[in-house]
């Protein structure tokens, strides 16, 4: 299959510039500014249109297996490409927790079957596997997850000599979700003294506090400084915890790595007032000016990866009360959409977009072939019409969960076609689910 492009202007590596992009069969086989003389099976008009690479999600929970009546992969994947997310890395906390090669392996058949995008899948550790999390592959798996805050089943790790082990021994990324359990306990111990189980939504990130974050994120800094680990923390969510984090050392140089997610950079504490638990995330949205800091430490190069962090739940288990409603909310179809809408509002620019969701998730994780518009690349591919608007309702959410946080929202740029491995999975609100994602690859040394 021959497709051509044509008239887009294509955003990449620090420029928009228009031109005509080729595709032959999965790969990028000519970029030009000049026309391209070719018989094309399929020819795209793109003029009026912006033409990124196709986004990178580095942080997804997908709920399969164990959790499929919130989400799967399946659906979460095809609200992904329909947001302009062309390939992903789940996570392991699923049920049964993904602890083993052979739990990991099942995940990796599944999406080979189900997924339109291109995937990859934490190894999770445990405070009692660290023999298994060693045996990963940094060739064919994105990383090592580590819970440095959790509540959740096994995924807490908060033996200080299986944190030792694995920041000194292991060779590949560790991404880390970092907030401080006991300081998170003894914040729960009082709100629950003052309310009983009735705790206010607002006092979210009270509980799940910035002292929490802070002391945790800044544990793992003085670990994987302490052993020169590749450490990768995940949703930066305070104006604190940018202190920790380098932006004079080039991305592909640096050993400790931060992401943001887009929740983050949309929300404030000031929203639990209309949202409630819809806006429960761990670690929780805060303050205005933790929110500003965050857009400003990713326009400065302190947070290197914008994400989603996307973790569905039905509407039934968030209508619950505050202990008993789960942290988390859908967010992959509407990702890109949340930065476009702050390019219109002049706070970043689509040069930006495309760095920090597609060429730094390549760069920070070493993904092969990937991130770019390059010749020789795997067609990711996403298009953009910057003067189509939108309403988010229930009619055009695609999560199997059937709601999102940003209903009513009306977004100012609109996703028209997606190409996945020079396959479009996504052409104006139909689907051609003929072929499915591939496996992410990942280069590796030891350096």
């Amino acid at each position: 299959m021959i497709t051509l492009i044509q008239n887009a202007s294509i955003v990449n590596e620090g420029r928009i510039v228009k031109g005509n992009v080729l595709i032959k069969d999965n790969v990028i086989a000519e970029i030009s500014e000049n026309e391209i003389s070719v018989k094309a099976d399929r020819i795209i008009d793109a003029s009026g249109k912006h033409l990124f690479p196709g986004c990178i999600d580095d942080q997804v929970h997908f709920r399969e297996p164990g959790l499929t009546h919130k989400g799967e992969i399946y659906t979460e994947a095809k609200a992904a490409v329909a947001g302009g997310i062309t390939s992903f890395m789940e996570m392991p906390n699923t049920v049964p927790n993904t602890f083993t090669h052979e739990l990991l392996e099942d995940k990796y058949k599944r999406a080979s079957e189900v997924s339109l995008a291109n995937f990859s899948f934490f190894m999770g550790a445990s405070n009692d596997n660290i023999d298994e999390v060693l045996k990963t592959d940094p060739k064919k798996v994105c990383g090592i997850k580590v819970f440095m805050g959790s509540s959740t089943g096994n995924m807490l790790v908060d033996k200080k000599e299986t944190l030792e082990a694995l920041f000194s021994k292991c060779k590949m990324l560790v991404a880390t979700h970092c907030e401080d359990e006991a300081t998170i306990k003894h914040n729960m111990d009082v709100y629950r003294s003052k309310y009983g189980e009735d705790v206010p939504m607002e006092c979210h990130p009270l509980i799940r506090s910035a002292e929490a974050c802070y002391k945790s994120s800044s544990l793992a800094v003085e670990l994987a400084k302490k052993y020169n680990t590749r450490l990768h923390i995940l949703h930066i969510s305070t104006a604190r915890e940018l202190e920790l984090f380098d932006n004079t050392t080039p991305l592909k140089e640096k050993k400790i790595t931060a992401e943001a997610c887009v929740h983050h950079l949309w929300f404030s504490d000031e929203d639990y007032k209309t949202k409630g638990s819809l806006i429960k995330w761990n670690p929780a949205v805060k303050t205005k000016e933790d929110r500003d800091a965050i857009l400003k430490g990713v326009l400065e190069n302190k947070i290197d990866v914008i994400a989603t962090d996307h973790a569905p739940h039905t509407l039934e288990e968030k209508a619950q009360s505050y202990f008993k409603a789960p942290s988390g909310g859908p967010l992959v179809q509407h990702s890109l959409n949340v930065m476009l809408e702050f390019y219109k509002q002049g706070k970043i620019s689509l040069e930006k977009i495309a760095e920090k969701m597609s060429h730094a998730v390549a760069d920070c994780f070493r993904i092969e072939k990937r991130g770019y518009i390059r010749k020789g690349y795997f067609a990711d591919l996403v298009l953009v019409d910057l003067n189509d608007s939108y309403t988010v309702e229930k009619s055009n959410i695609l999560y199997k969960c059937g709601w999102s946080p940003l209903e009513e929202v009306t977004f100012h740029s609109k996703v028209t076609h997606t190409f996945v491995n020079g396959n479009l999975v996504y052409d104006n609100g139909s689907f051609d689910e003929s072929k499915k994602g591939q496996r992410l690859l990942f280069e590796f040394s030891n350096s």
